[in-house]
């Protein structure tokens, strides 16, 4: 084998799959794939899990173990450990059969063998050829039933022709394909990796619903799947009734309604046979109180129906980057979201996750499913990311927006007084819309207890001024997502200007890290670019009262840093008795190509030194 970096766990030597598509548009799947383990950390290689469920049946499950002695140990599916997919948030008829080969150590080689017979939802096979470990050789041979047509499609490699081994019978092979590399912060491993999406198609109308000529088809099979499902009920009708009683407003009613959807419709997914296409329908979601993400979204849309709004199910993938616009049409979801047609009078301003349709009008989009971003608001994974519209005339595949950084904002104003020993006490005041206050709003959340919050708090603080006492902290609004969540703080910090003589030492910035030390500790070069997450416009106003008989000897220099991604500003003023100190971080743009990232590594060392920066103050009587 060729020689491999040193975090290389295990090497691919073949990963052999032949799907054989039968007349009524079934498929029995066979693979075959062996590793060579080459780390310790690489022995779950030896660990196959395949999935079964009432459309899935496994017809045969082998594995061997080959250490470096040469005697070759096997195991059969009477071997295999079942293991239902069932957990506190779903039920499910899929489960998994796992399959442990005989001596995964490193050196070794392990191999599995396993058949598949499987009713597609959709006539469509994704070949996945890459991953994390290198592979040497990888083949996928395709037979089909005389008279069918395939389209093979390939995504994030070049195109390679087929082989033809018999007139039914392709065959495509690649080799020496490298793993992908993990890096931090870098677009999601699966919008990385290389694939190819194969549609087949027979010339029986009844299995030609199934095939994906184009984005529109895919549309029209899902609207197939859900006719009906958003009729609404008496009972909703009379829910939506009594949560508009009180509104005024369009918006009014489009806020009650998606609150109550968010609070009330616990998430658990019940999903048997085609229920993980197919939503159940809104009067059982009604009268359950639960539903997974196409279950909410379903139900949200008849609620919006009865107040006299349209809207429309969106698919769409939450690893961002993973479907681009250019793709052919292939099953890369994995939620459900809605797009809201916003009434005519309904100010565009006033709401931030929208797009524009040439023939819709404007649309809100809303995550149901979320139930800390509120309406107005999308989760940032989904945002400038690529969703199937779907309407009656079939699917279009969408760019949802980028919201603008001013809809994720942190305003913290800080006022503090130093003491000749250095102490510091004082109060902050945080303000915080859109992600800003969705992470705080999670974290407060999962410290439920007053006990854990406060050790949530004072854990928090210390990151920036550690040894504070905590004499305060308080939240407002923390459940109210459509208010501002606004967090106040009030500590001492012992010690923390530095003495040096008739000097003292004194950070400006107190609270608060932007500095994004990602590229500083690279031992190779980058091969991805930087996810930097969200957009956003964090602003700190700090000021410091000055000891009794202390002057201004020395301020930092003013920062100012201007890229396409962000820009950063602060500085440092006094009037002789308070210390002033403003600074403003605003990212514009979430993904930093490769060719930009030196420039990210600069634009980040300077609010480190920034961040790190003294005034020097000394008492008004020495020299």
């Amino acid at each position: 084998m060729p020689a491999y970096s040193d975090d290389t766990k295990a090497v691919v030597l073949l990963d052999d799959e032949t799907v054989t598509v039968e007349s009524n548009g079934d498929v029995v799947e066979h693979h075959r794939v062996a590793y060579k383990i080459l780390r310790s950390s690489g022995r779950d290689r030896g660990v196959l899990e395949v999935p079964e469920s009432g459309q899935i049946k496994i017809t045969s499950m082998k594995g061997w173990g080959i250490p470096a002695s040469g005697k070759e140990l096997g195991v059969t599916e009477k071997d295999a450990v079942e293991h239902g997919l069932f957990d506190n948030a779903s039920y499910s008829d899929l489960r998994v059969q796992i399959l442990k080969a005989p001596d995964s150590d490193p050196g070794n080689v392990v191999g599995f063998e396993y058949e598949i017979r499987a009713r597609l939802n959709l006539l469509q096979e994704t070949w996945d050829f890459q991953g994390e470990d290198p592979v040497r050789e990888a083949r996928f041979t395709l037979n089909v039933p005389p008279g069918w047509e395939f389209d093979m499609h390939w995504l994030n490699h070049p195109e390679i022709t087929a082989q033809q081994d018999a007139p039914n019978q392709s065959h495509w092979v690649v080799q020496d394909v490298p793993g992908v590399d993990i890096e931090d912060d870098a677009p999601p491993e699966e919008a990385l990796e290389a694939r190819a999406v194969l549609n087949f198609a027979s010339t029986d109308p009844a299995i030609r619903e199934k095939t994906l000529d184009s984005w529109k088809d895919f549309g029209l099979w899902d609207n197939r799947l859900t006719a009906g499902r958003r009729d609404d009920s008496p009972e909703i009708e009379a829910k939506v009734k009594e949560l508009t009683a009180s509104a005024t407003t369009p918006m009014d009613k489009m806020r009650a309604i998606t609150v109550w959807t968010q609070k009330q419709i616990r998430y658990y997914a019940v999903e048997i046979g085609v229920g993980g296409y197919q939503p159940h329908l809104a009067s059982e979601v009604f009268a359950h109180g639960f539903g997974d993400c196409k279950d909410k979204a379903t139900l949200l849309s008849s609620m919006l129906k009865d107040a006299g709004i349209d809207s429309y199910y969106v698919l769409i993938q939450h690893e961002r980057g993973m479907l681009r616009p250019d793709d052919p049409p292939w099953n890369a979801f994995d939620h459900m979201i809605l797009a809201i047609r916003l009434p005519a009078d309904v100010p565009p301003a006033t709401v931030f996750a929208t797009y524009q349709h040439p023939r819709l009008g404007t649309l809100l989009f809303f995550d149901p499913t979320d139930d800390l971003d509120p309406l107005g608001y999308l989760p940032d994974s989904l945002q400038a990311n690529y969703g199937l519209l779907i309407t009656a005339q079939g699917g279009e595949l969408v760019e949802l927006p980028l919201l603008a950084p001013p809809a994720n904002r942190l305003l913290r104003q800080e006022q503090y007084s130093l003491y000749p020993t250095g102490e510091l006490d004082g109060t902050v005041q945080e303000v915080r819309w859109g992600e800003p206050a969705t992470q705080s709003r999670a974290q407060i959340r999962e410290a439920t207890a007053k006990d854990s919050r406060a050790d949530m708090l004072e854990s928090f603080l210390a990151k920036f001024v550690p040894g504070a006492d905590l004499t305060d902290a308080r939240a407002e609004n923390l459940d109210n997502l459509s208010e501002n969540l606004v967090l106040n703080f009030q500590f001492i910090a012992r010690n923390y200007a530095q003495s040096s003589g008739n000097l003292l030492l004194v950070r400006p910035r107190v609270m608060g890290e932007w500095n994004n030390p990602i590229l500083e500790d690279a031992t190779k070069p980058r091969k991805y670019p930087v996810d930097l997450g969200t957009t956003q416009l964090l602003s700190d106003i700090v000021e410091i009262a000055l000891p009794p008989g202390y002057t201004v000897a020395d301020l930092p220099e003013p920062v100012k840093a201007e890229y396409p991604f962000a820009s950063y500003t602060s500085k440092v003023e006094c009037d002789g008795k308070v210390l002033k100190y403003t600074r403003t971080l605003q990212v514009k743009s979430v993904i930093v190509p490769t060719e930009q990232l030196a420039d990210l590594k600069k634009f980040y060392e300077q609010i480190g030194e920034d961040e790190n920066a003294s005034a020097v103050l000394k008492r008004a009587d020495s020299n």
